[in-house]
């Protein structure tokens, strides 16, 4: 028998209702979309305002792809760096407060830049137990020592902090964890990381364009700067397009062009897609109707669902997931959903721990009292179908 029997794996994941399948789109995102050739209401995007769609956002990727082409041709540092990545780097530093920043194709990318150019074998990386696979992949390739600590523990990490003599220390978290829907206590981390002389990084996927005034994200949420922080947005979830950024004081960004391989190593990204993310970022700027309203929808469902089998987590963002248990019964109300035309993923292990598999519903300011009311219905009749 080969080392490299898929066949058996890829069985062995079907067994345990672990494997995974795609389904194809054949419509923009939005909470209504026509998947597999049927029509679906979705809760499953992170298109949070609502932006994917945006006629505007999509005229001036169209104009800006037909004045500067679509290809940037090279890498950054060669010569792919375009007059719009620097004029959107500009903005993003003008939005957010943060005096730098460098953009990037993909949040992943961001984050094993980041993590990868601030520590290094024999420094101490701090990583709490429930972050984003970017973040503990890139912990990893850092090769320091990794402290995990438990989800948002601030009294177990600052014990694991006083123990440690690393020279450097870098502590990582979410902001906005993406499964279970809570906001990490960024003021309490920075107050540890003070006391440490540490740096703190904050993955603000799920935060930025949502939280804190005009949309600034998590920083704004707590009313907090400092020269310790390593901020990373992403530019595909709020903002709607695609891409993400890193921000910080001035020396740290110019390091991270320096040494950040992800940035290095890769073909810049289309230059339209700058011009779009601008366009973007205004309208995050100018979306306080589109965040009220997300934020009286989150509440509609908080306060409408009554499960009892079922837990939905504490969760004041537009993620809300919705605890079942086993993965059988998971994939069994996802696809009970499904057929009534709602689109409410399951997540299983490895994403989450085993035993917590959960739909995970995001909510989006395009979604209406009328979509929300109907996934209520759905999972009400689901959960007594169950018993």
């Amino acid at each position: 028998m080969s080392a490299f029997d898929f066949e058996l794996e890829l069985d062995s994941l079907r067994e345990k209702s672990l494997l995974r399948r795609r389904k194809i789109a054949d419509s923009a995102c939005g909470p209504e979309v026509i998947v597999d050739g049927k029509p679906v209401l979705a809760f499953c995007s992170n298109d949070y305002l609502g932006l994917a769609a945006a006629p505007e956002i999509a005229e001036t990727l169209a104009t800006a792809a037909r004045k500067h082409g679509v290809g940037s041709g090279a890498s950054h540092l060669i010569s792919g760096h375009h007059r719009l990545h620097e004029q959107l780097e500009t903005r993003l530093a003008e939005f957010s407060g943060l005096a730098r920043t460098l953009t990037f194709s993909t949040g992943y990318m961001a984050n094993m830049a980041v993590i990868a150019a601030l520590a290094r074998r024999g420094d101490a990386v701090f990583s709490d137990a429930l972050n984003h696979a970017s973040l503990i992949d890139a912990c990893r390739l850092s090769r320091a020592e990794i402290h995990k600590y438990p989800h948002c523990d601030v009294a177990a990490l600052a014990n694991q902090m006083a123990q440690s003599s690393a020279p450097r220390k870098l502590v990582v978290t979410d902001a906005v964890f993406s499964m279970d829907g809570d906001i990490a206590p960024v003021a309490k981390l920075l107050e540890l990381c003070e006391r440490h002389d540490a740096m703190l990084v904050i993955d603000d996927a799920h935060g930025f364009g949502v939280l804190g005034d005009d949309g600034r994200g998590t920083l704004s949420h707590f009313g907090i700067e400092s020269p310790r922080i390593v901020y990373v947005g992403t530019l595909g979830k709020s903002a709607g397009v695609a891409g993400a950024f890193v921000g910080g004081s001035t020396n740290l960004v110019e390091w991270l062009l320096q040494k950040g391989r992800t940035y290095i190593f890769t073909t810049a990204a289309p230059p339209p897609l700058a011009a779009a993310l601008i366009k973007a970022i205004d309208l995050v700027e100018h979306g306080d109707q589109r965040r009220t309203h997300l934020q009286r929808i989150i509440e509609r469902f908080r306060t409408t669902l009554h499960t009892s089998r079922w837990q939905l987590l504490d969760s004041q963002t537009a993620i809300q997931p919705l605890i079942i248990g086993s993965n059988d019964e998971t994939l069994r109300v996802a696809d009970t959903l499904m057929n009534e035309g709602l689109w409410a993923p399951a997540i299983r292990p490895p994403t989450v721990p085993a035993g917590s598999s959960r739909l995970r519903i995001s909510f989006s300011a395009a979604h209406t009292d009328a979509h929300v009311d109907r996934l209520i219905d759905a999972l009400h009749r689901a959960e007594s179908a169950a018993h």
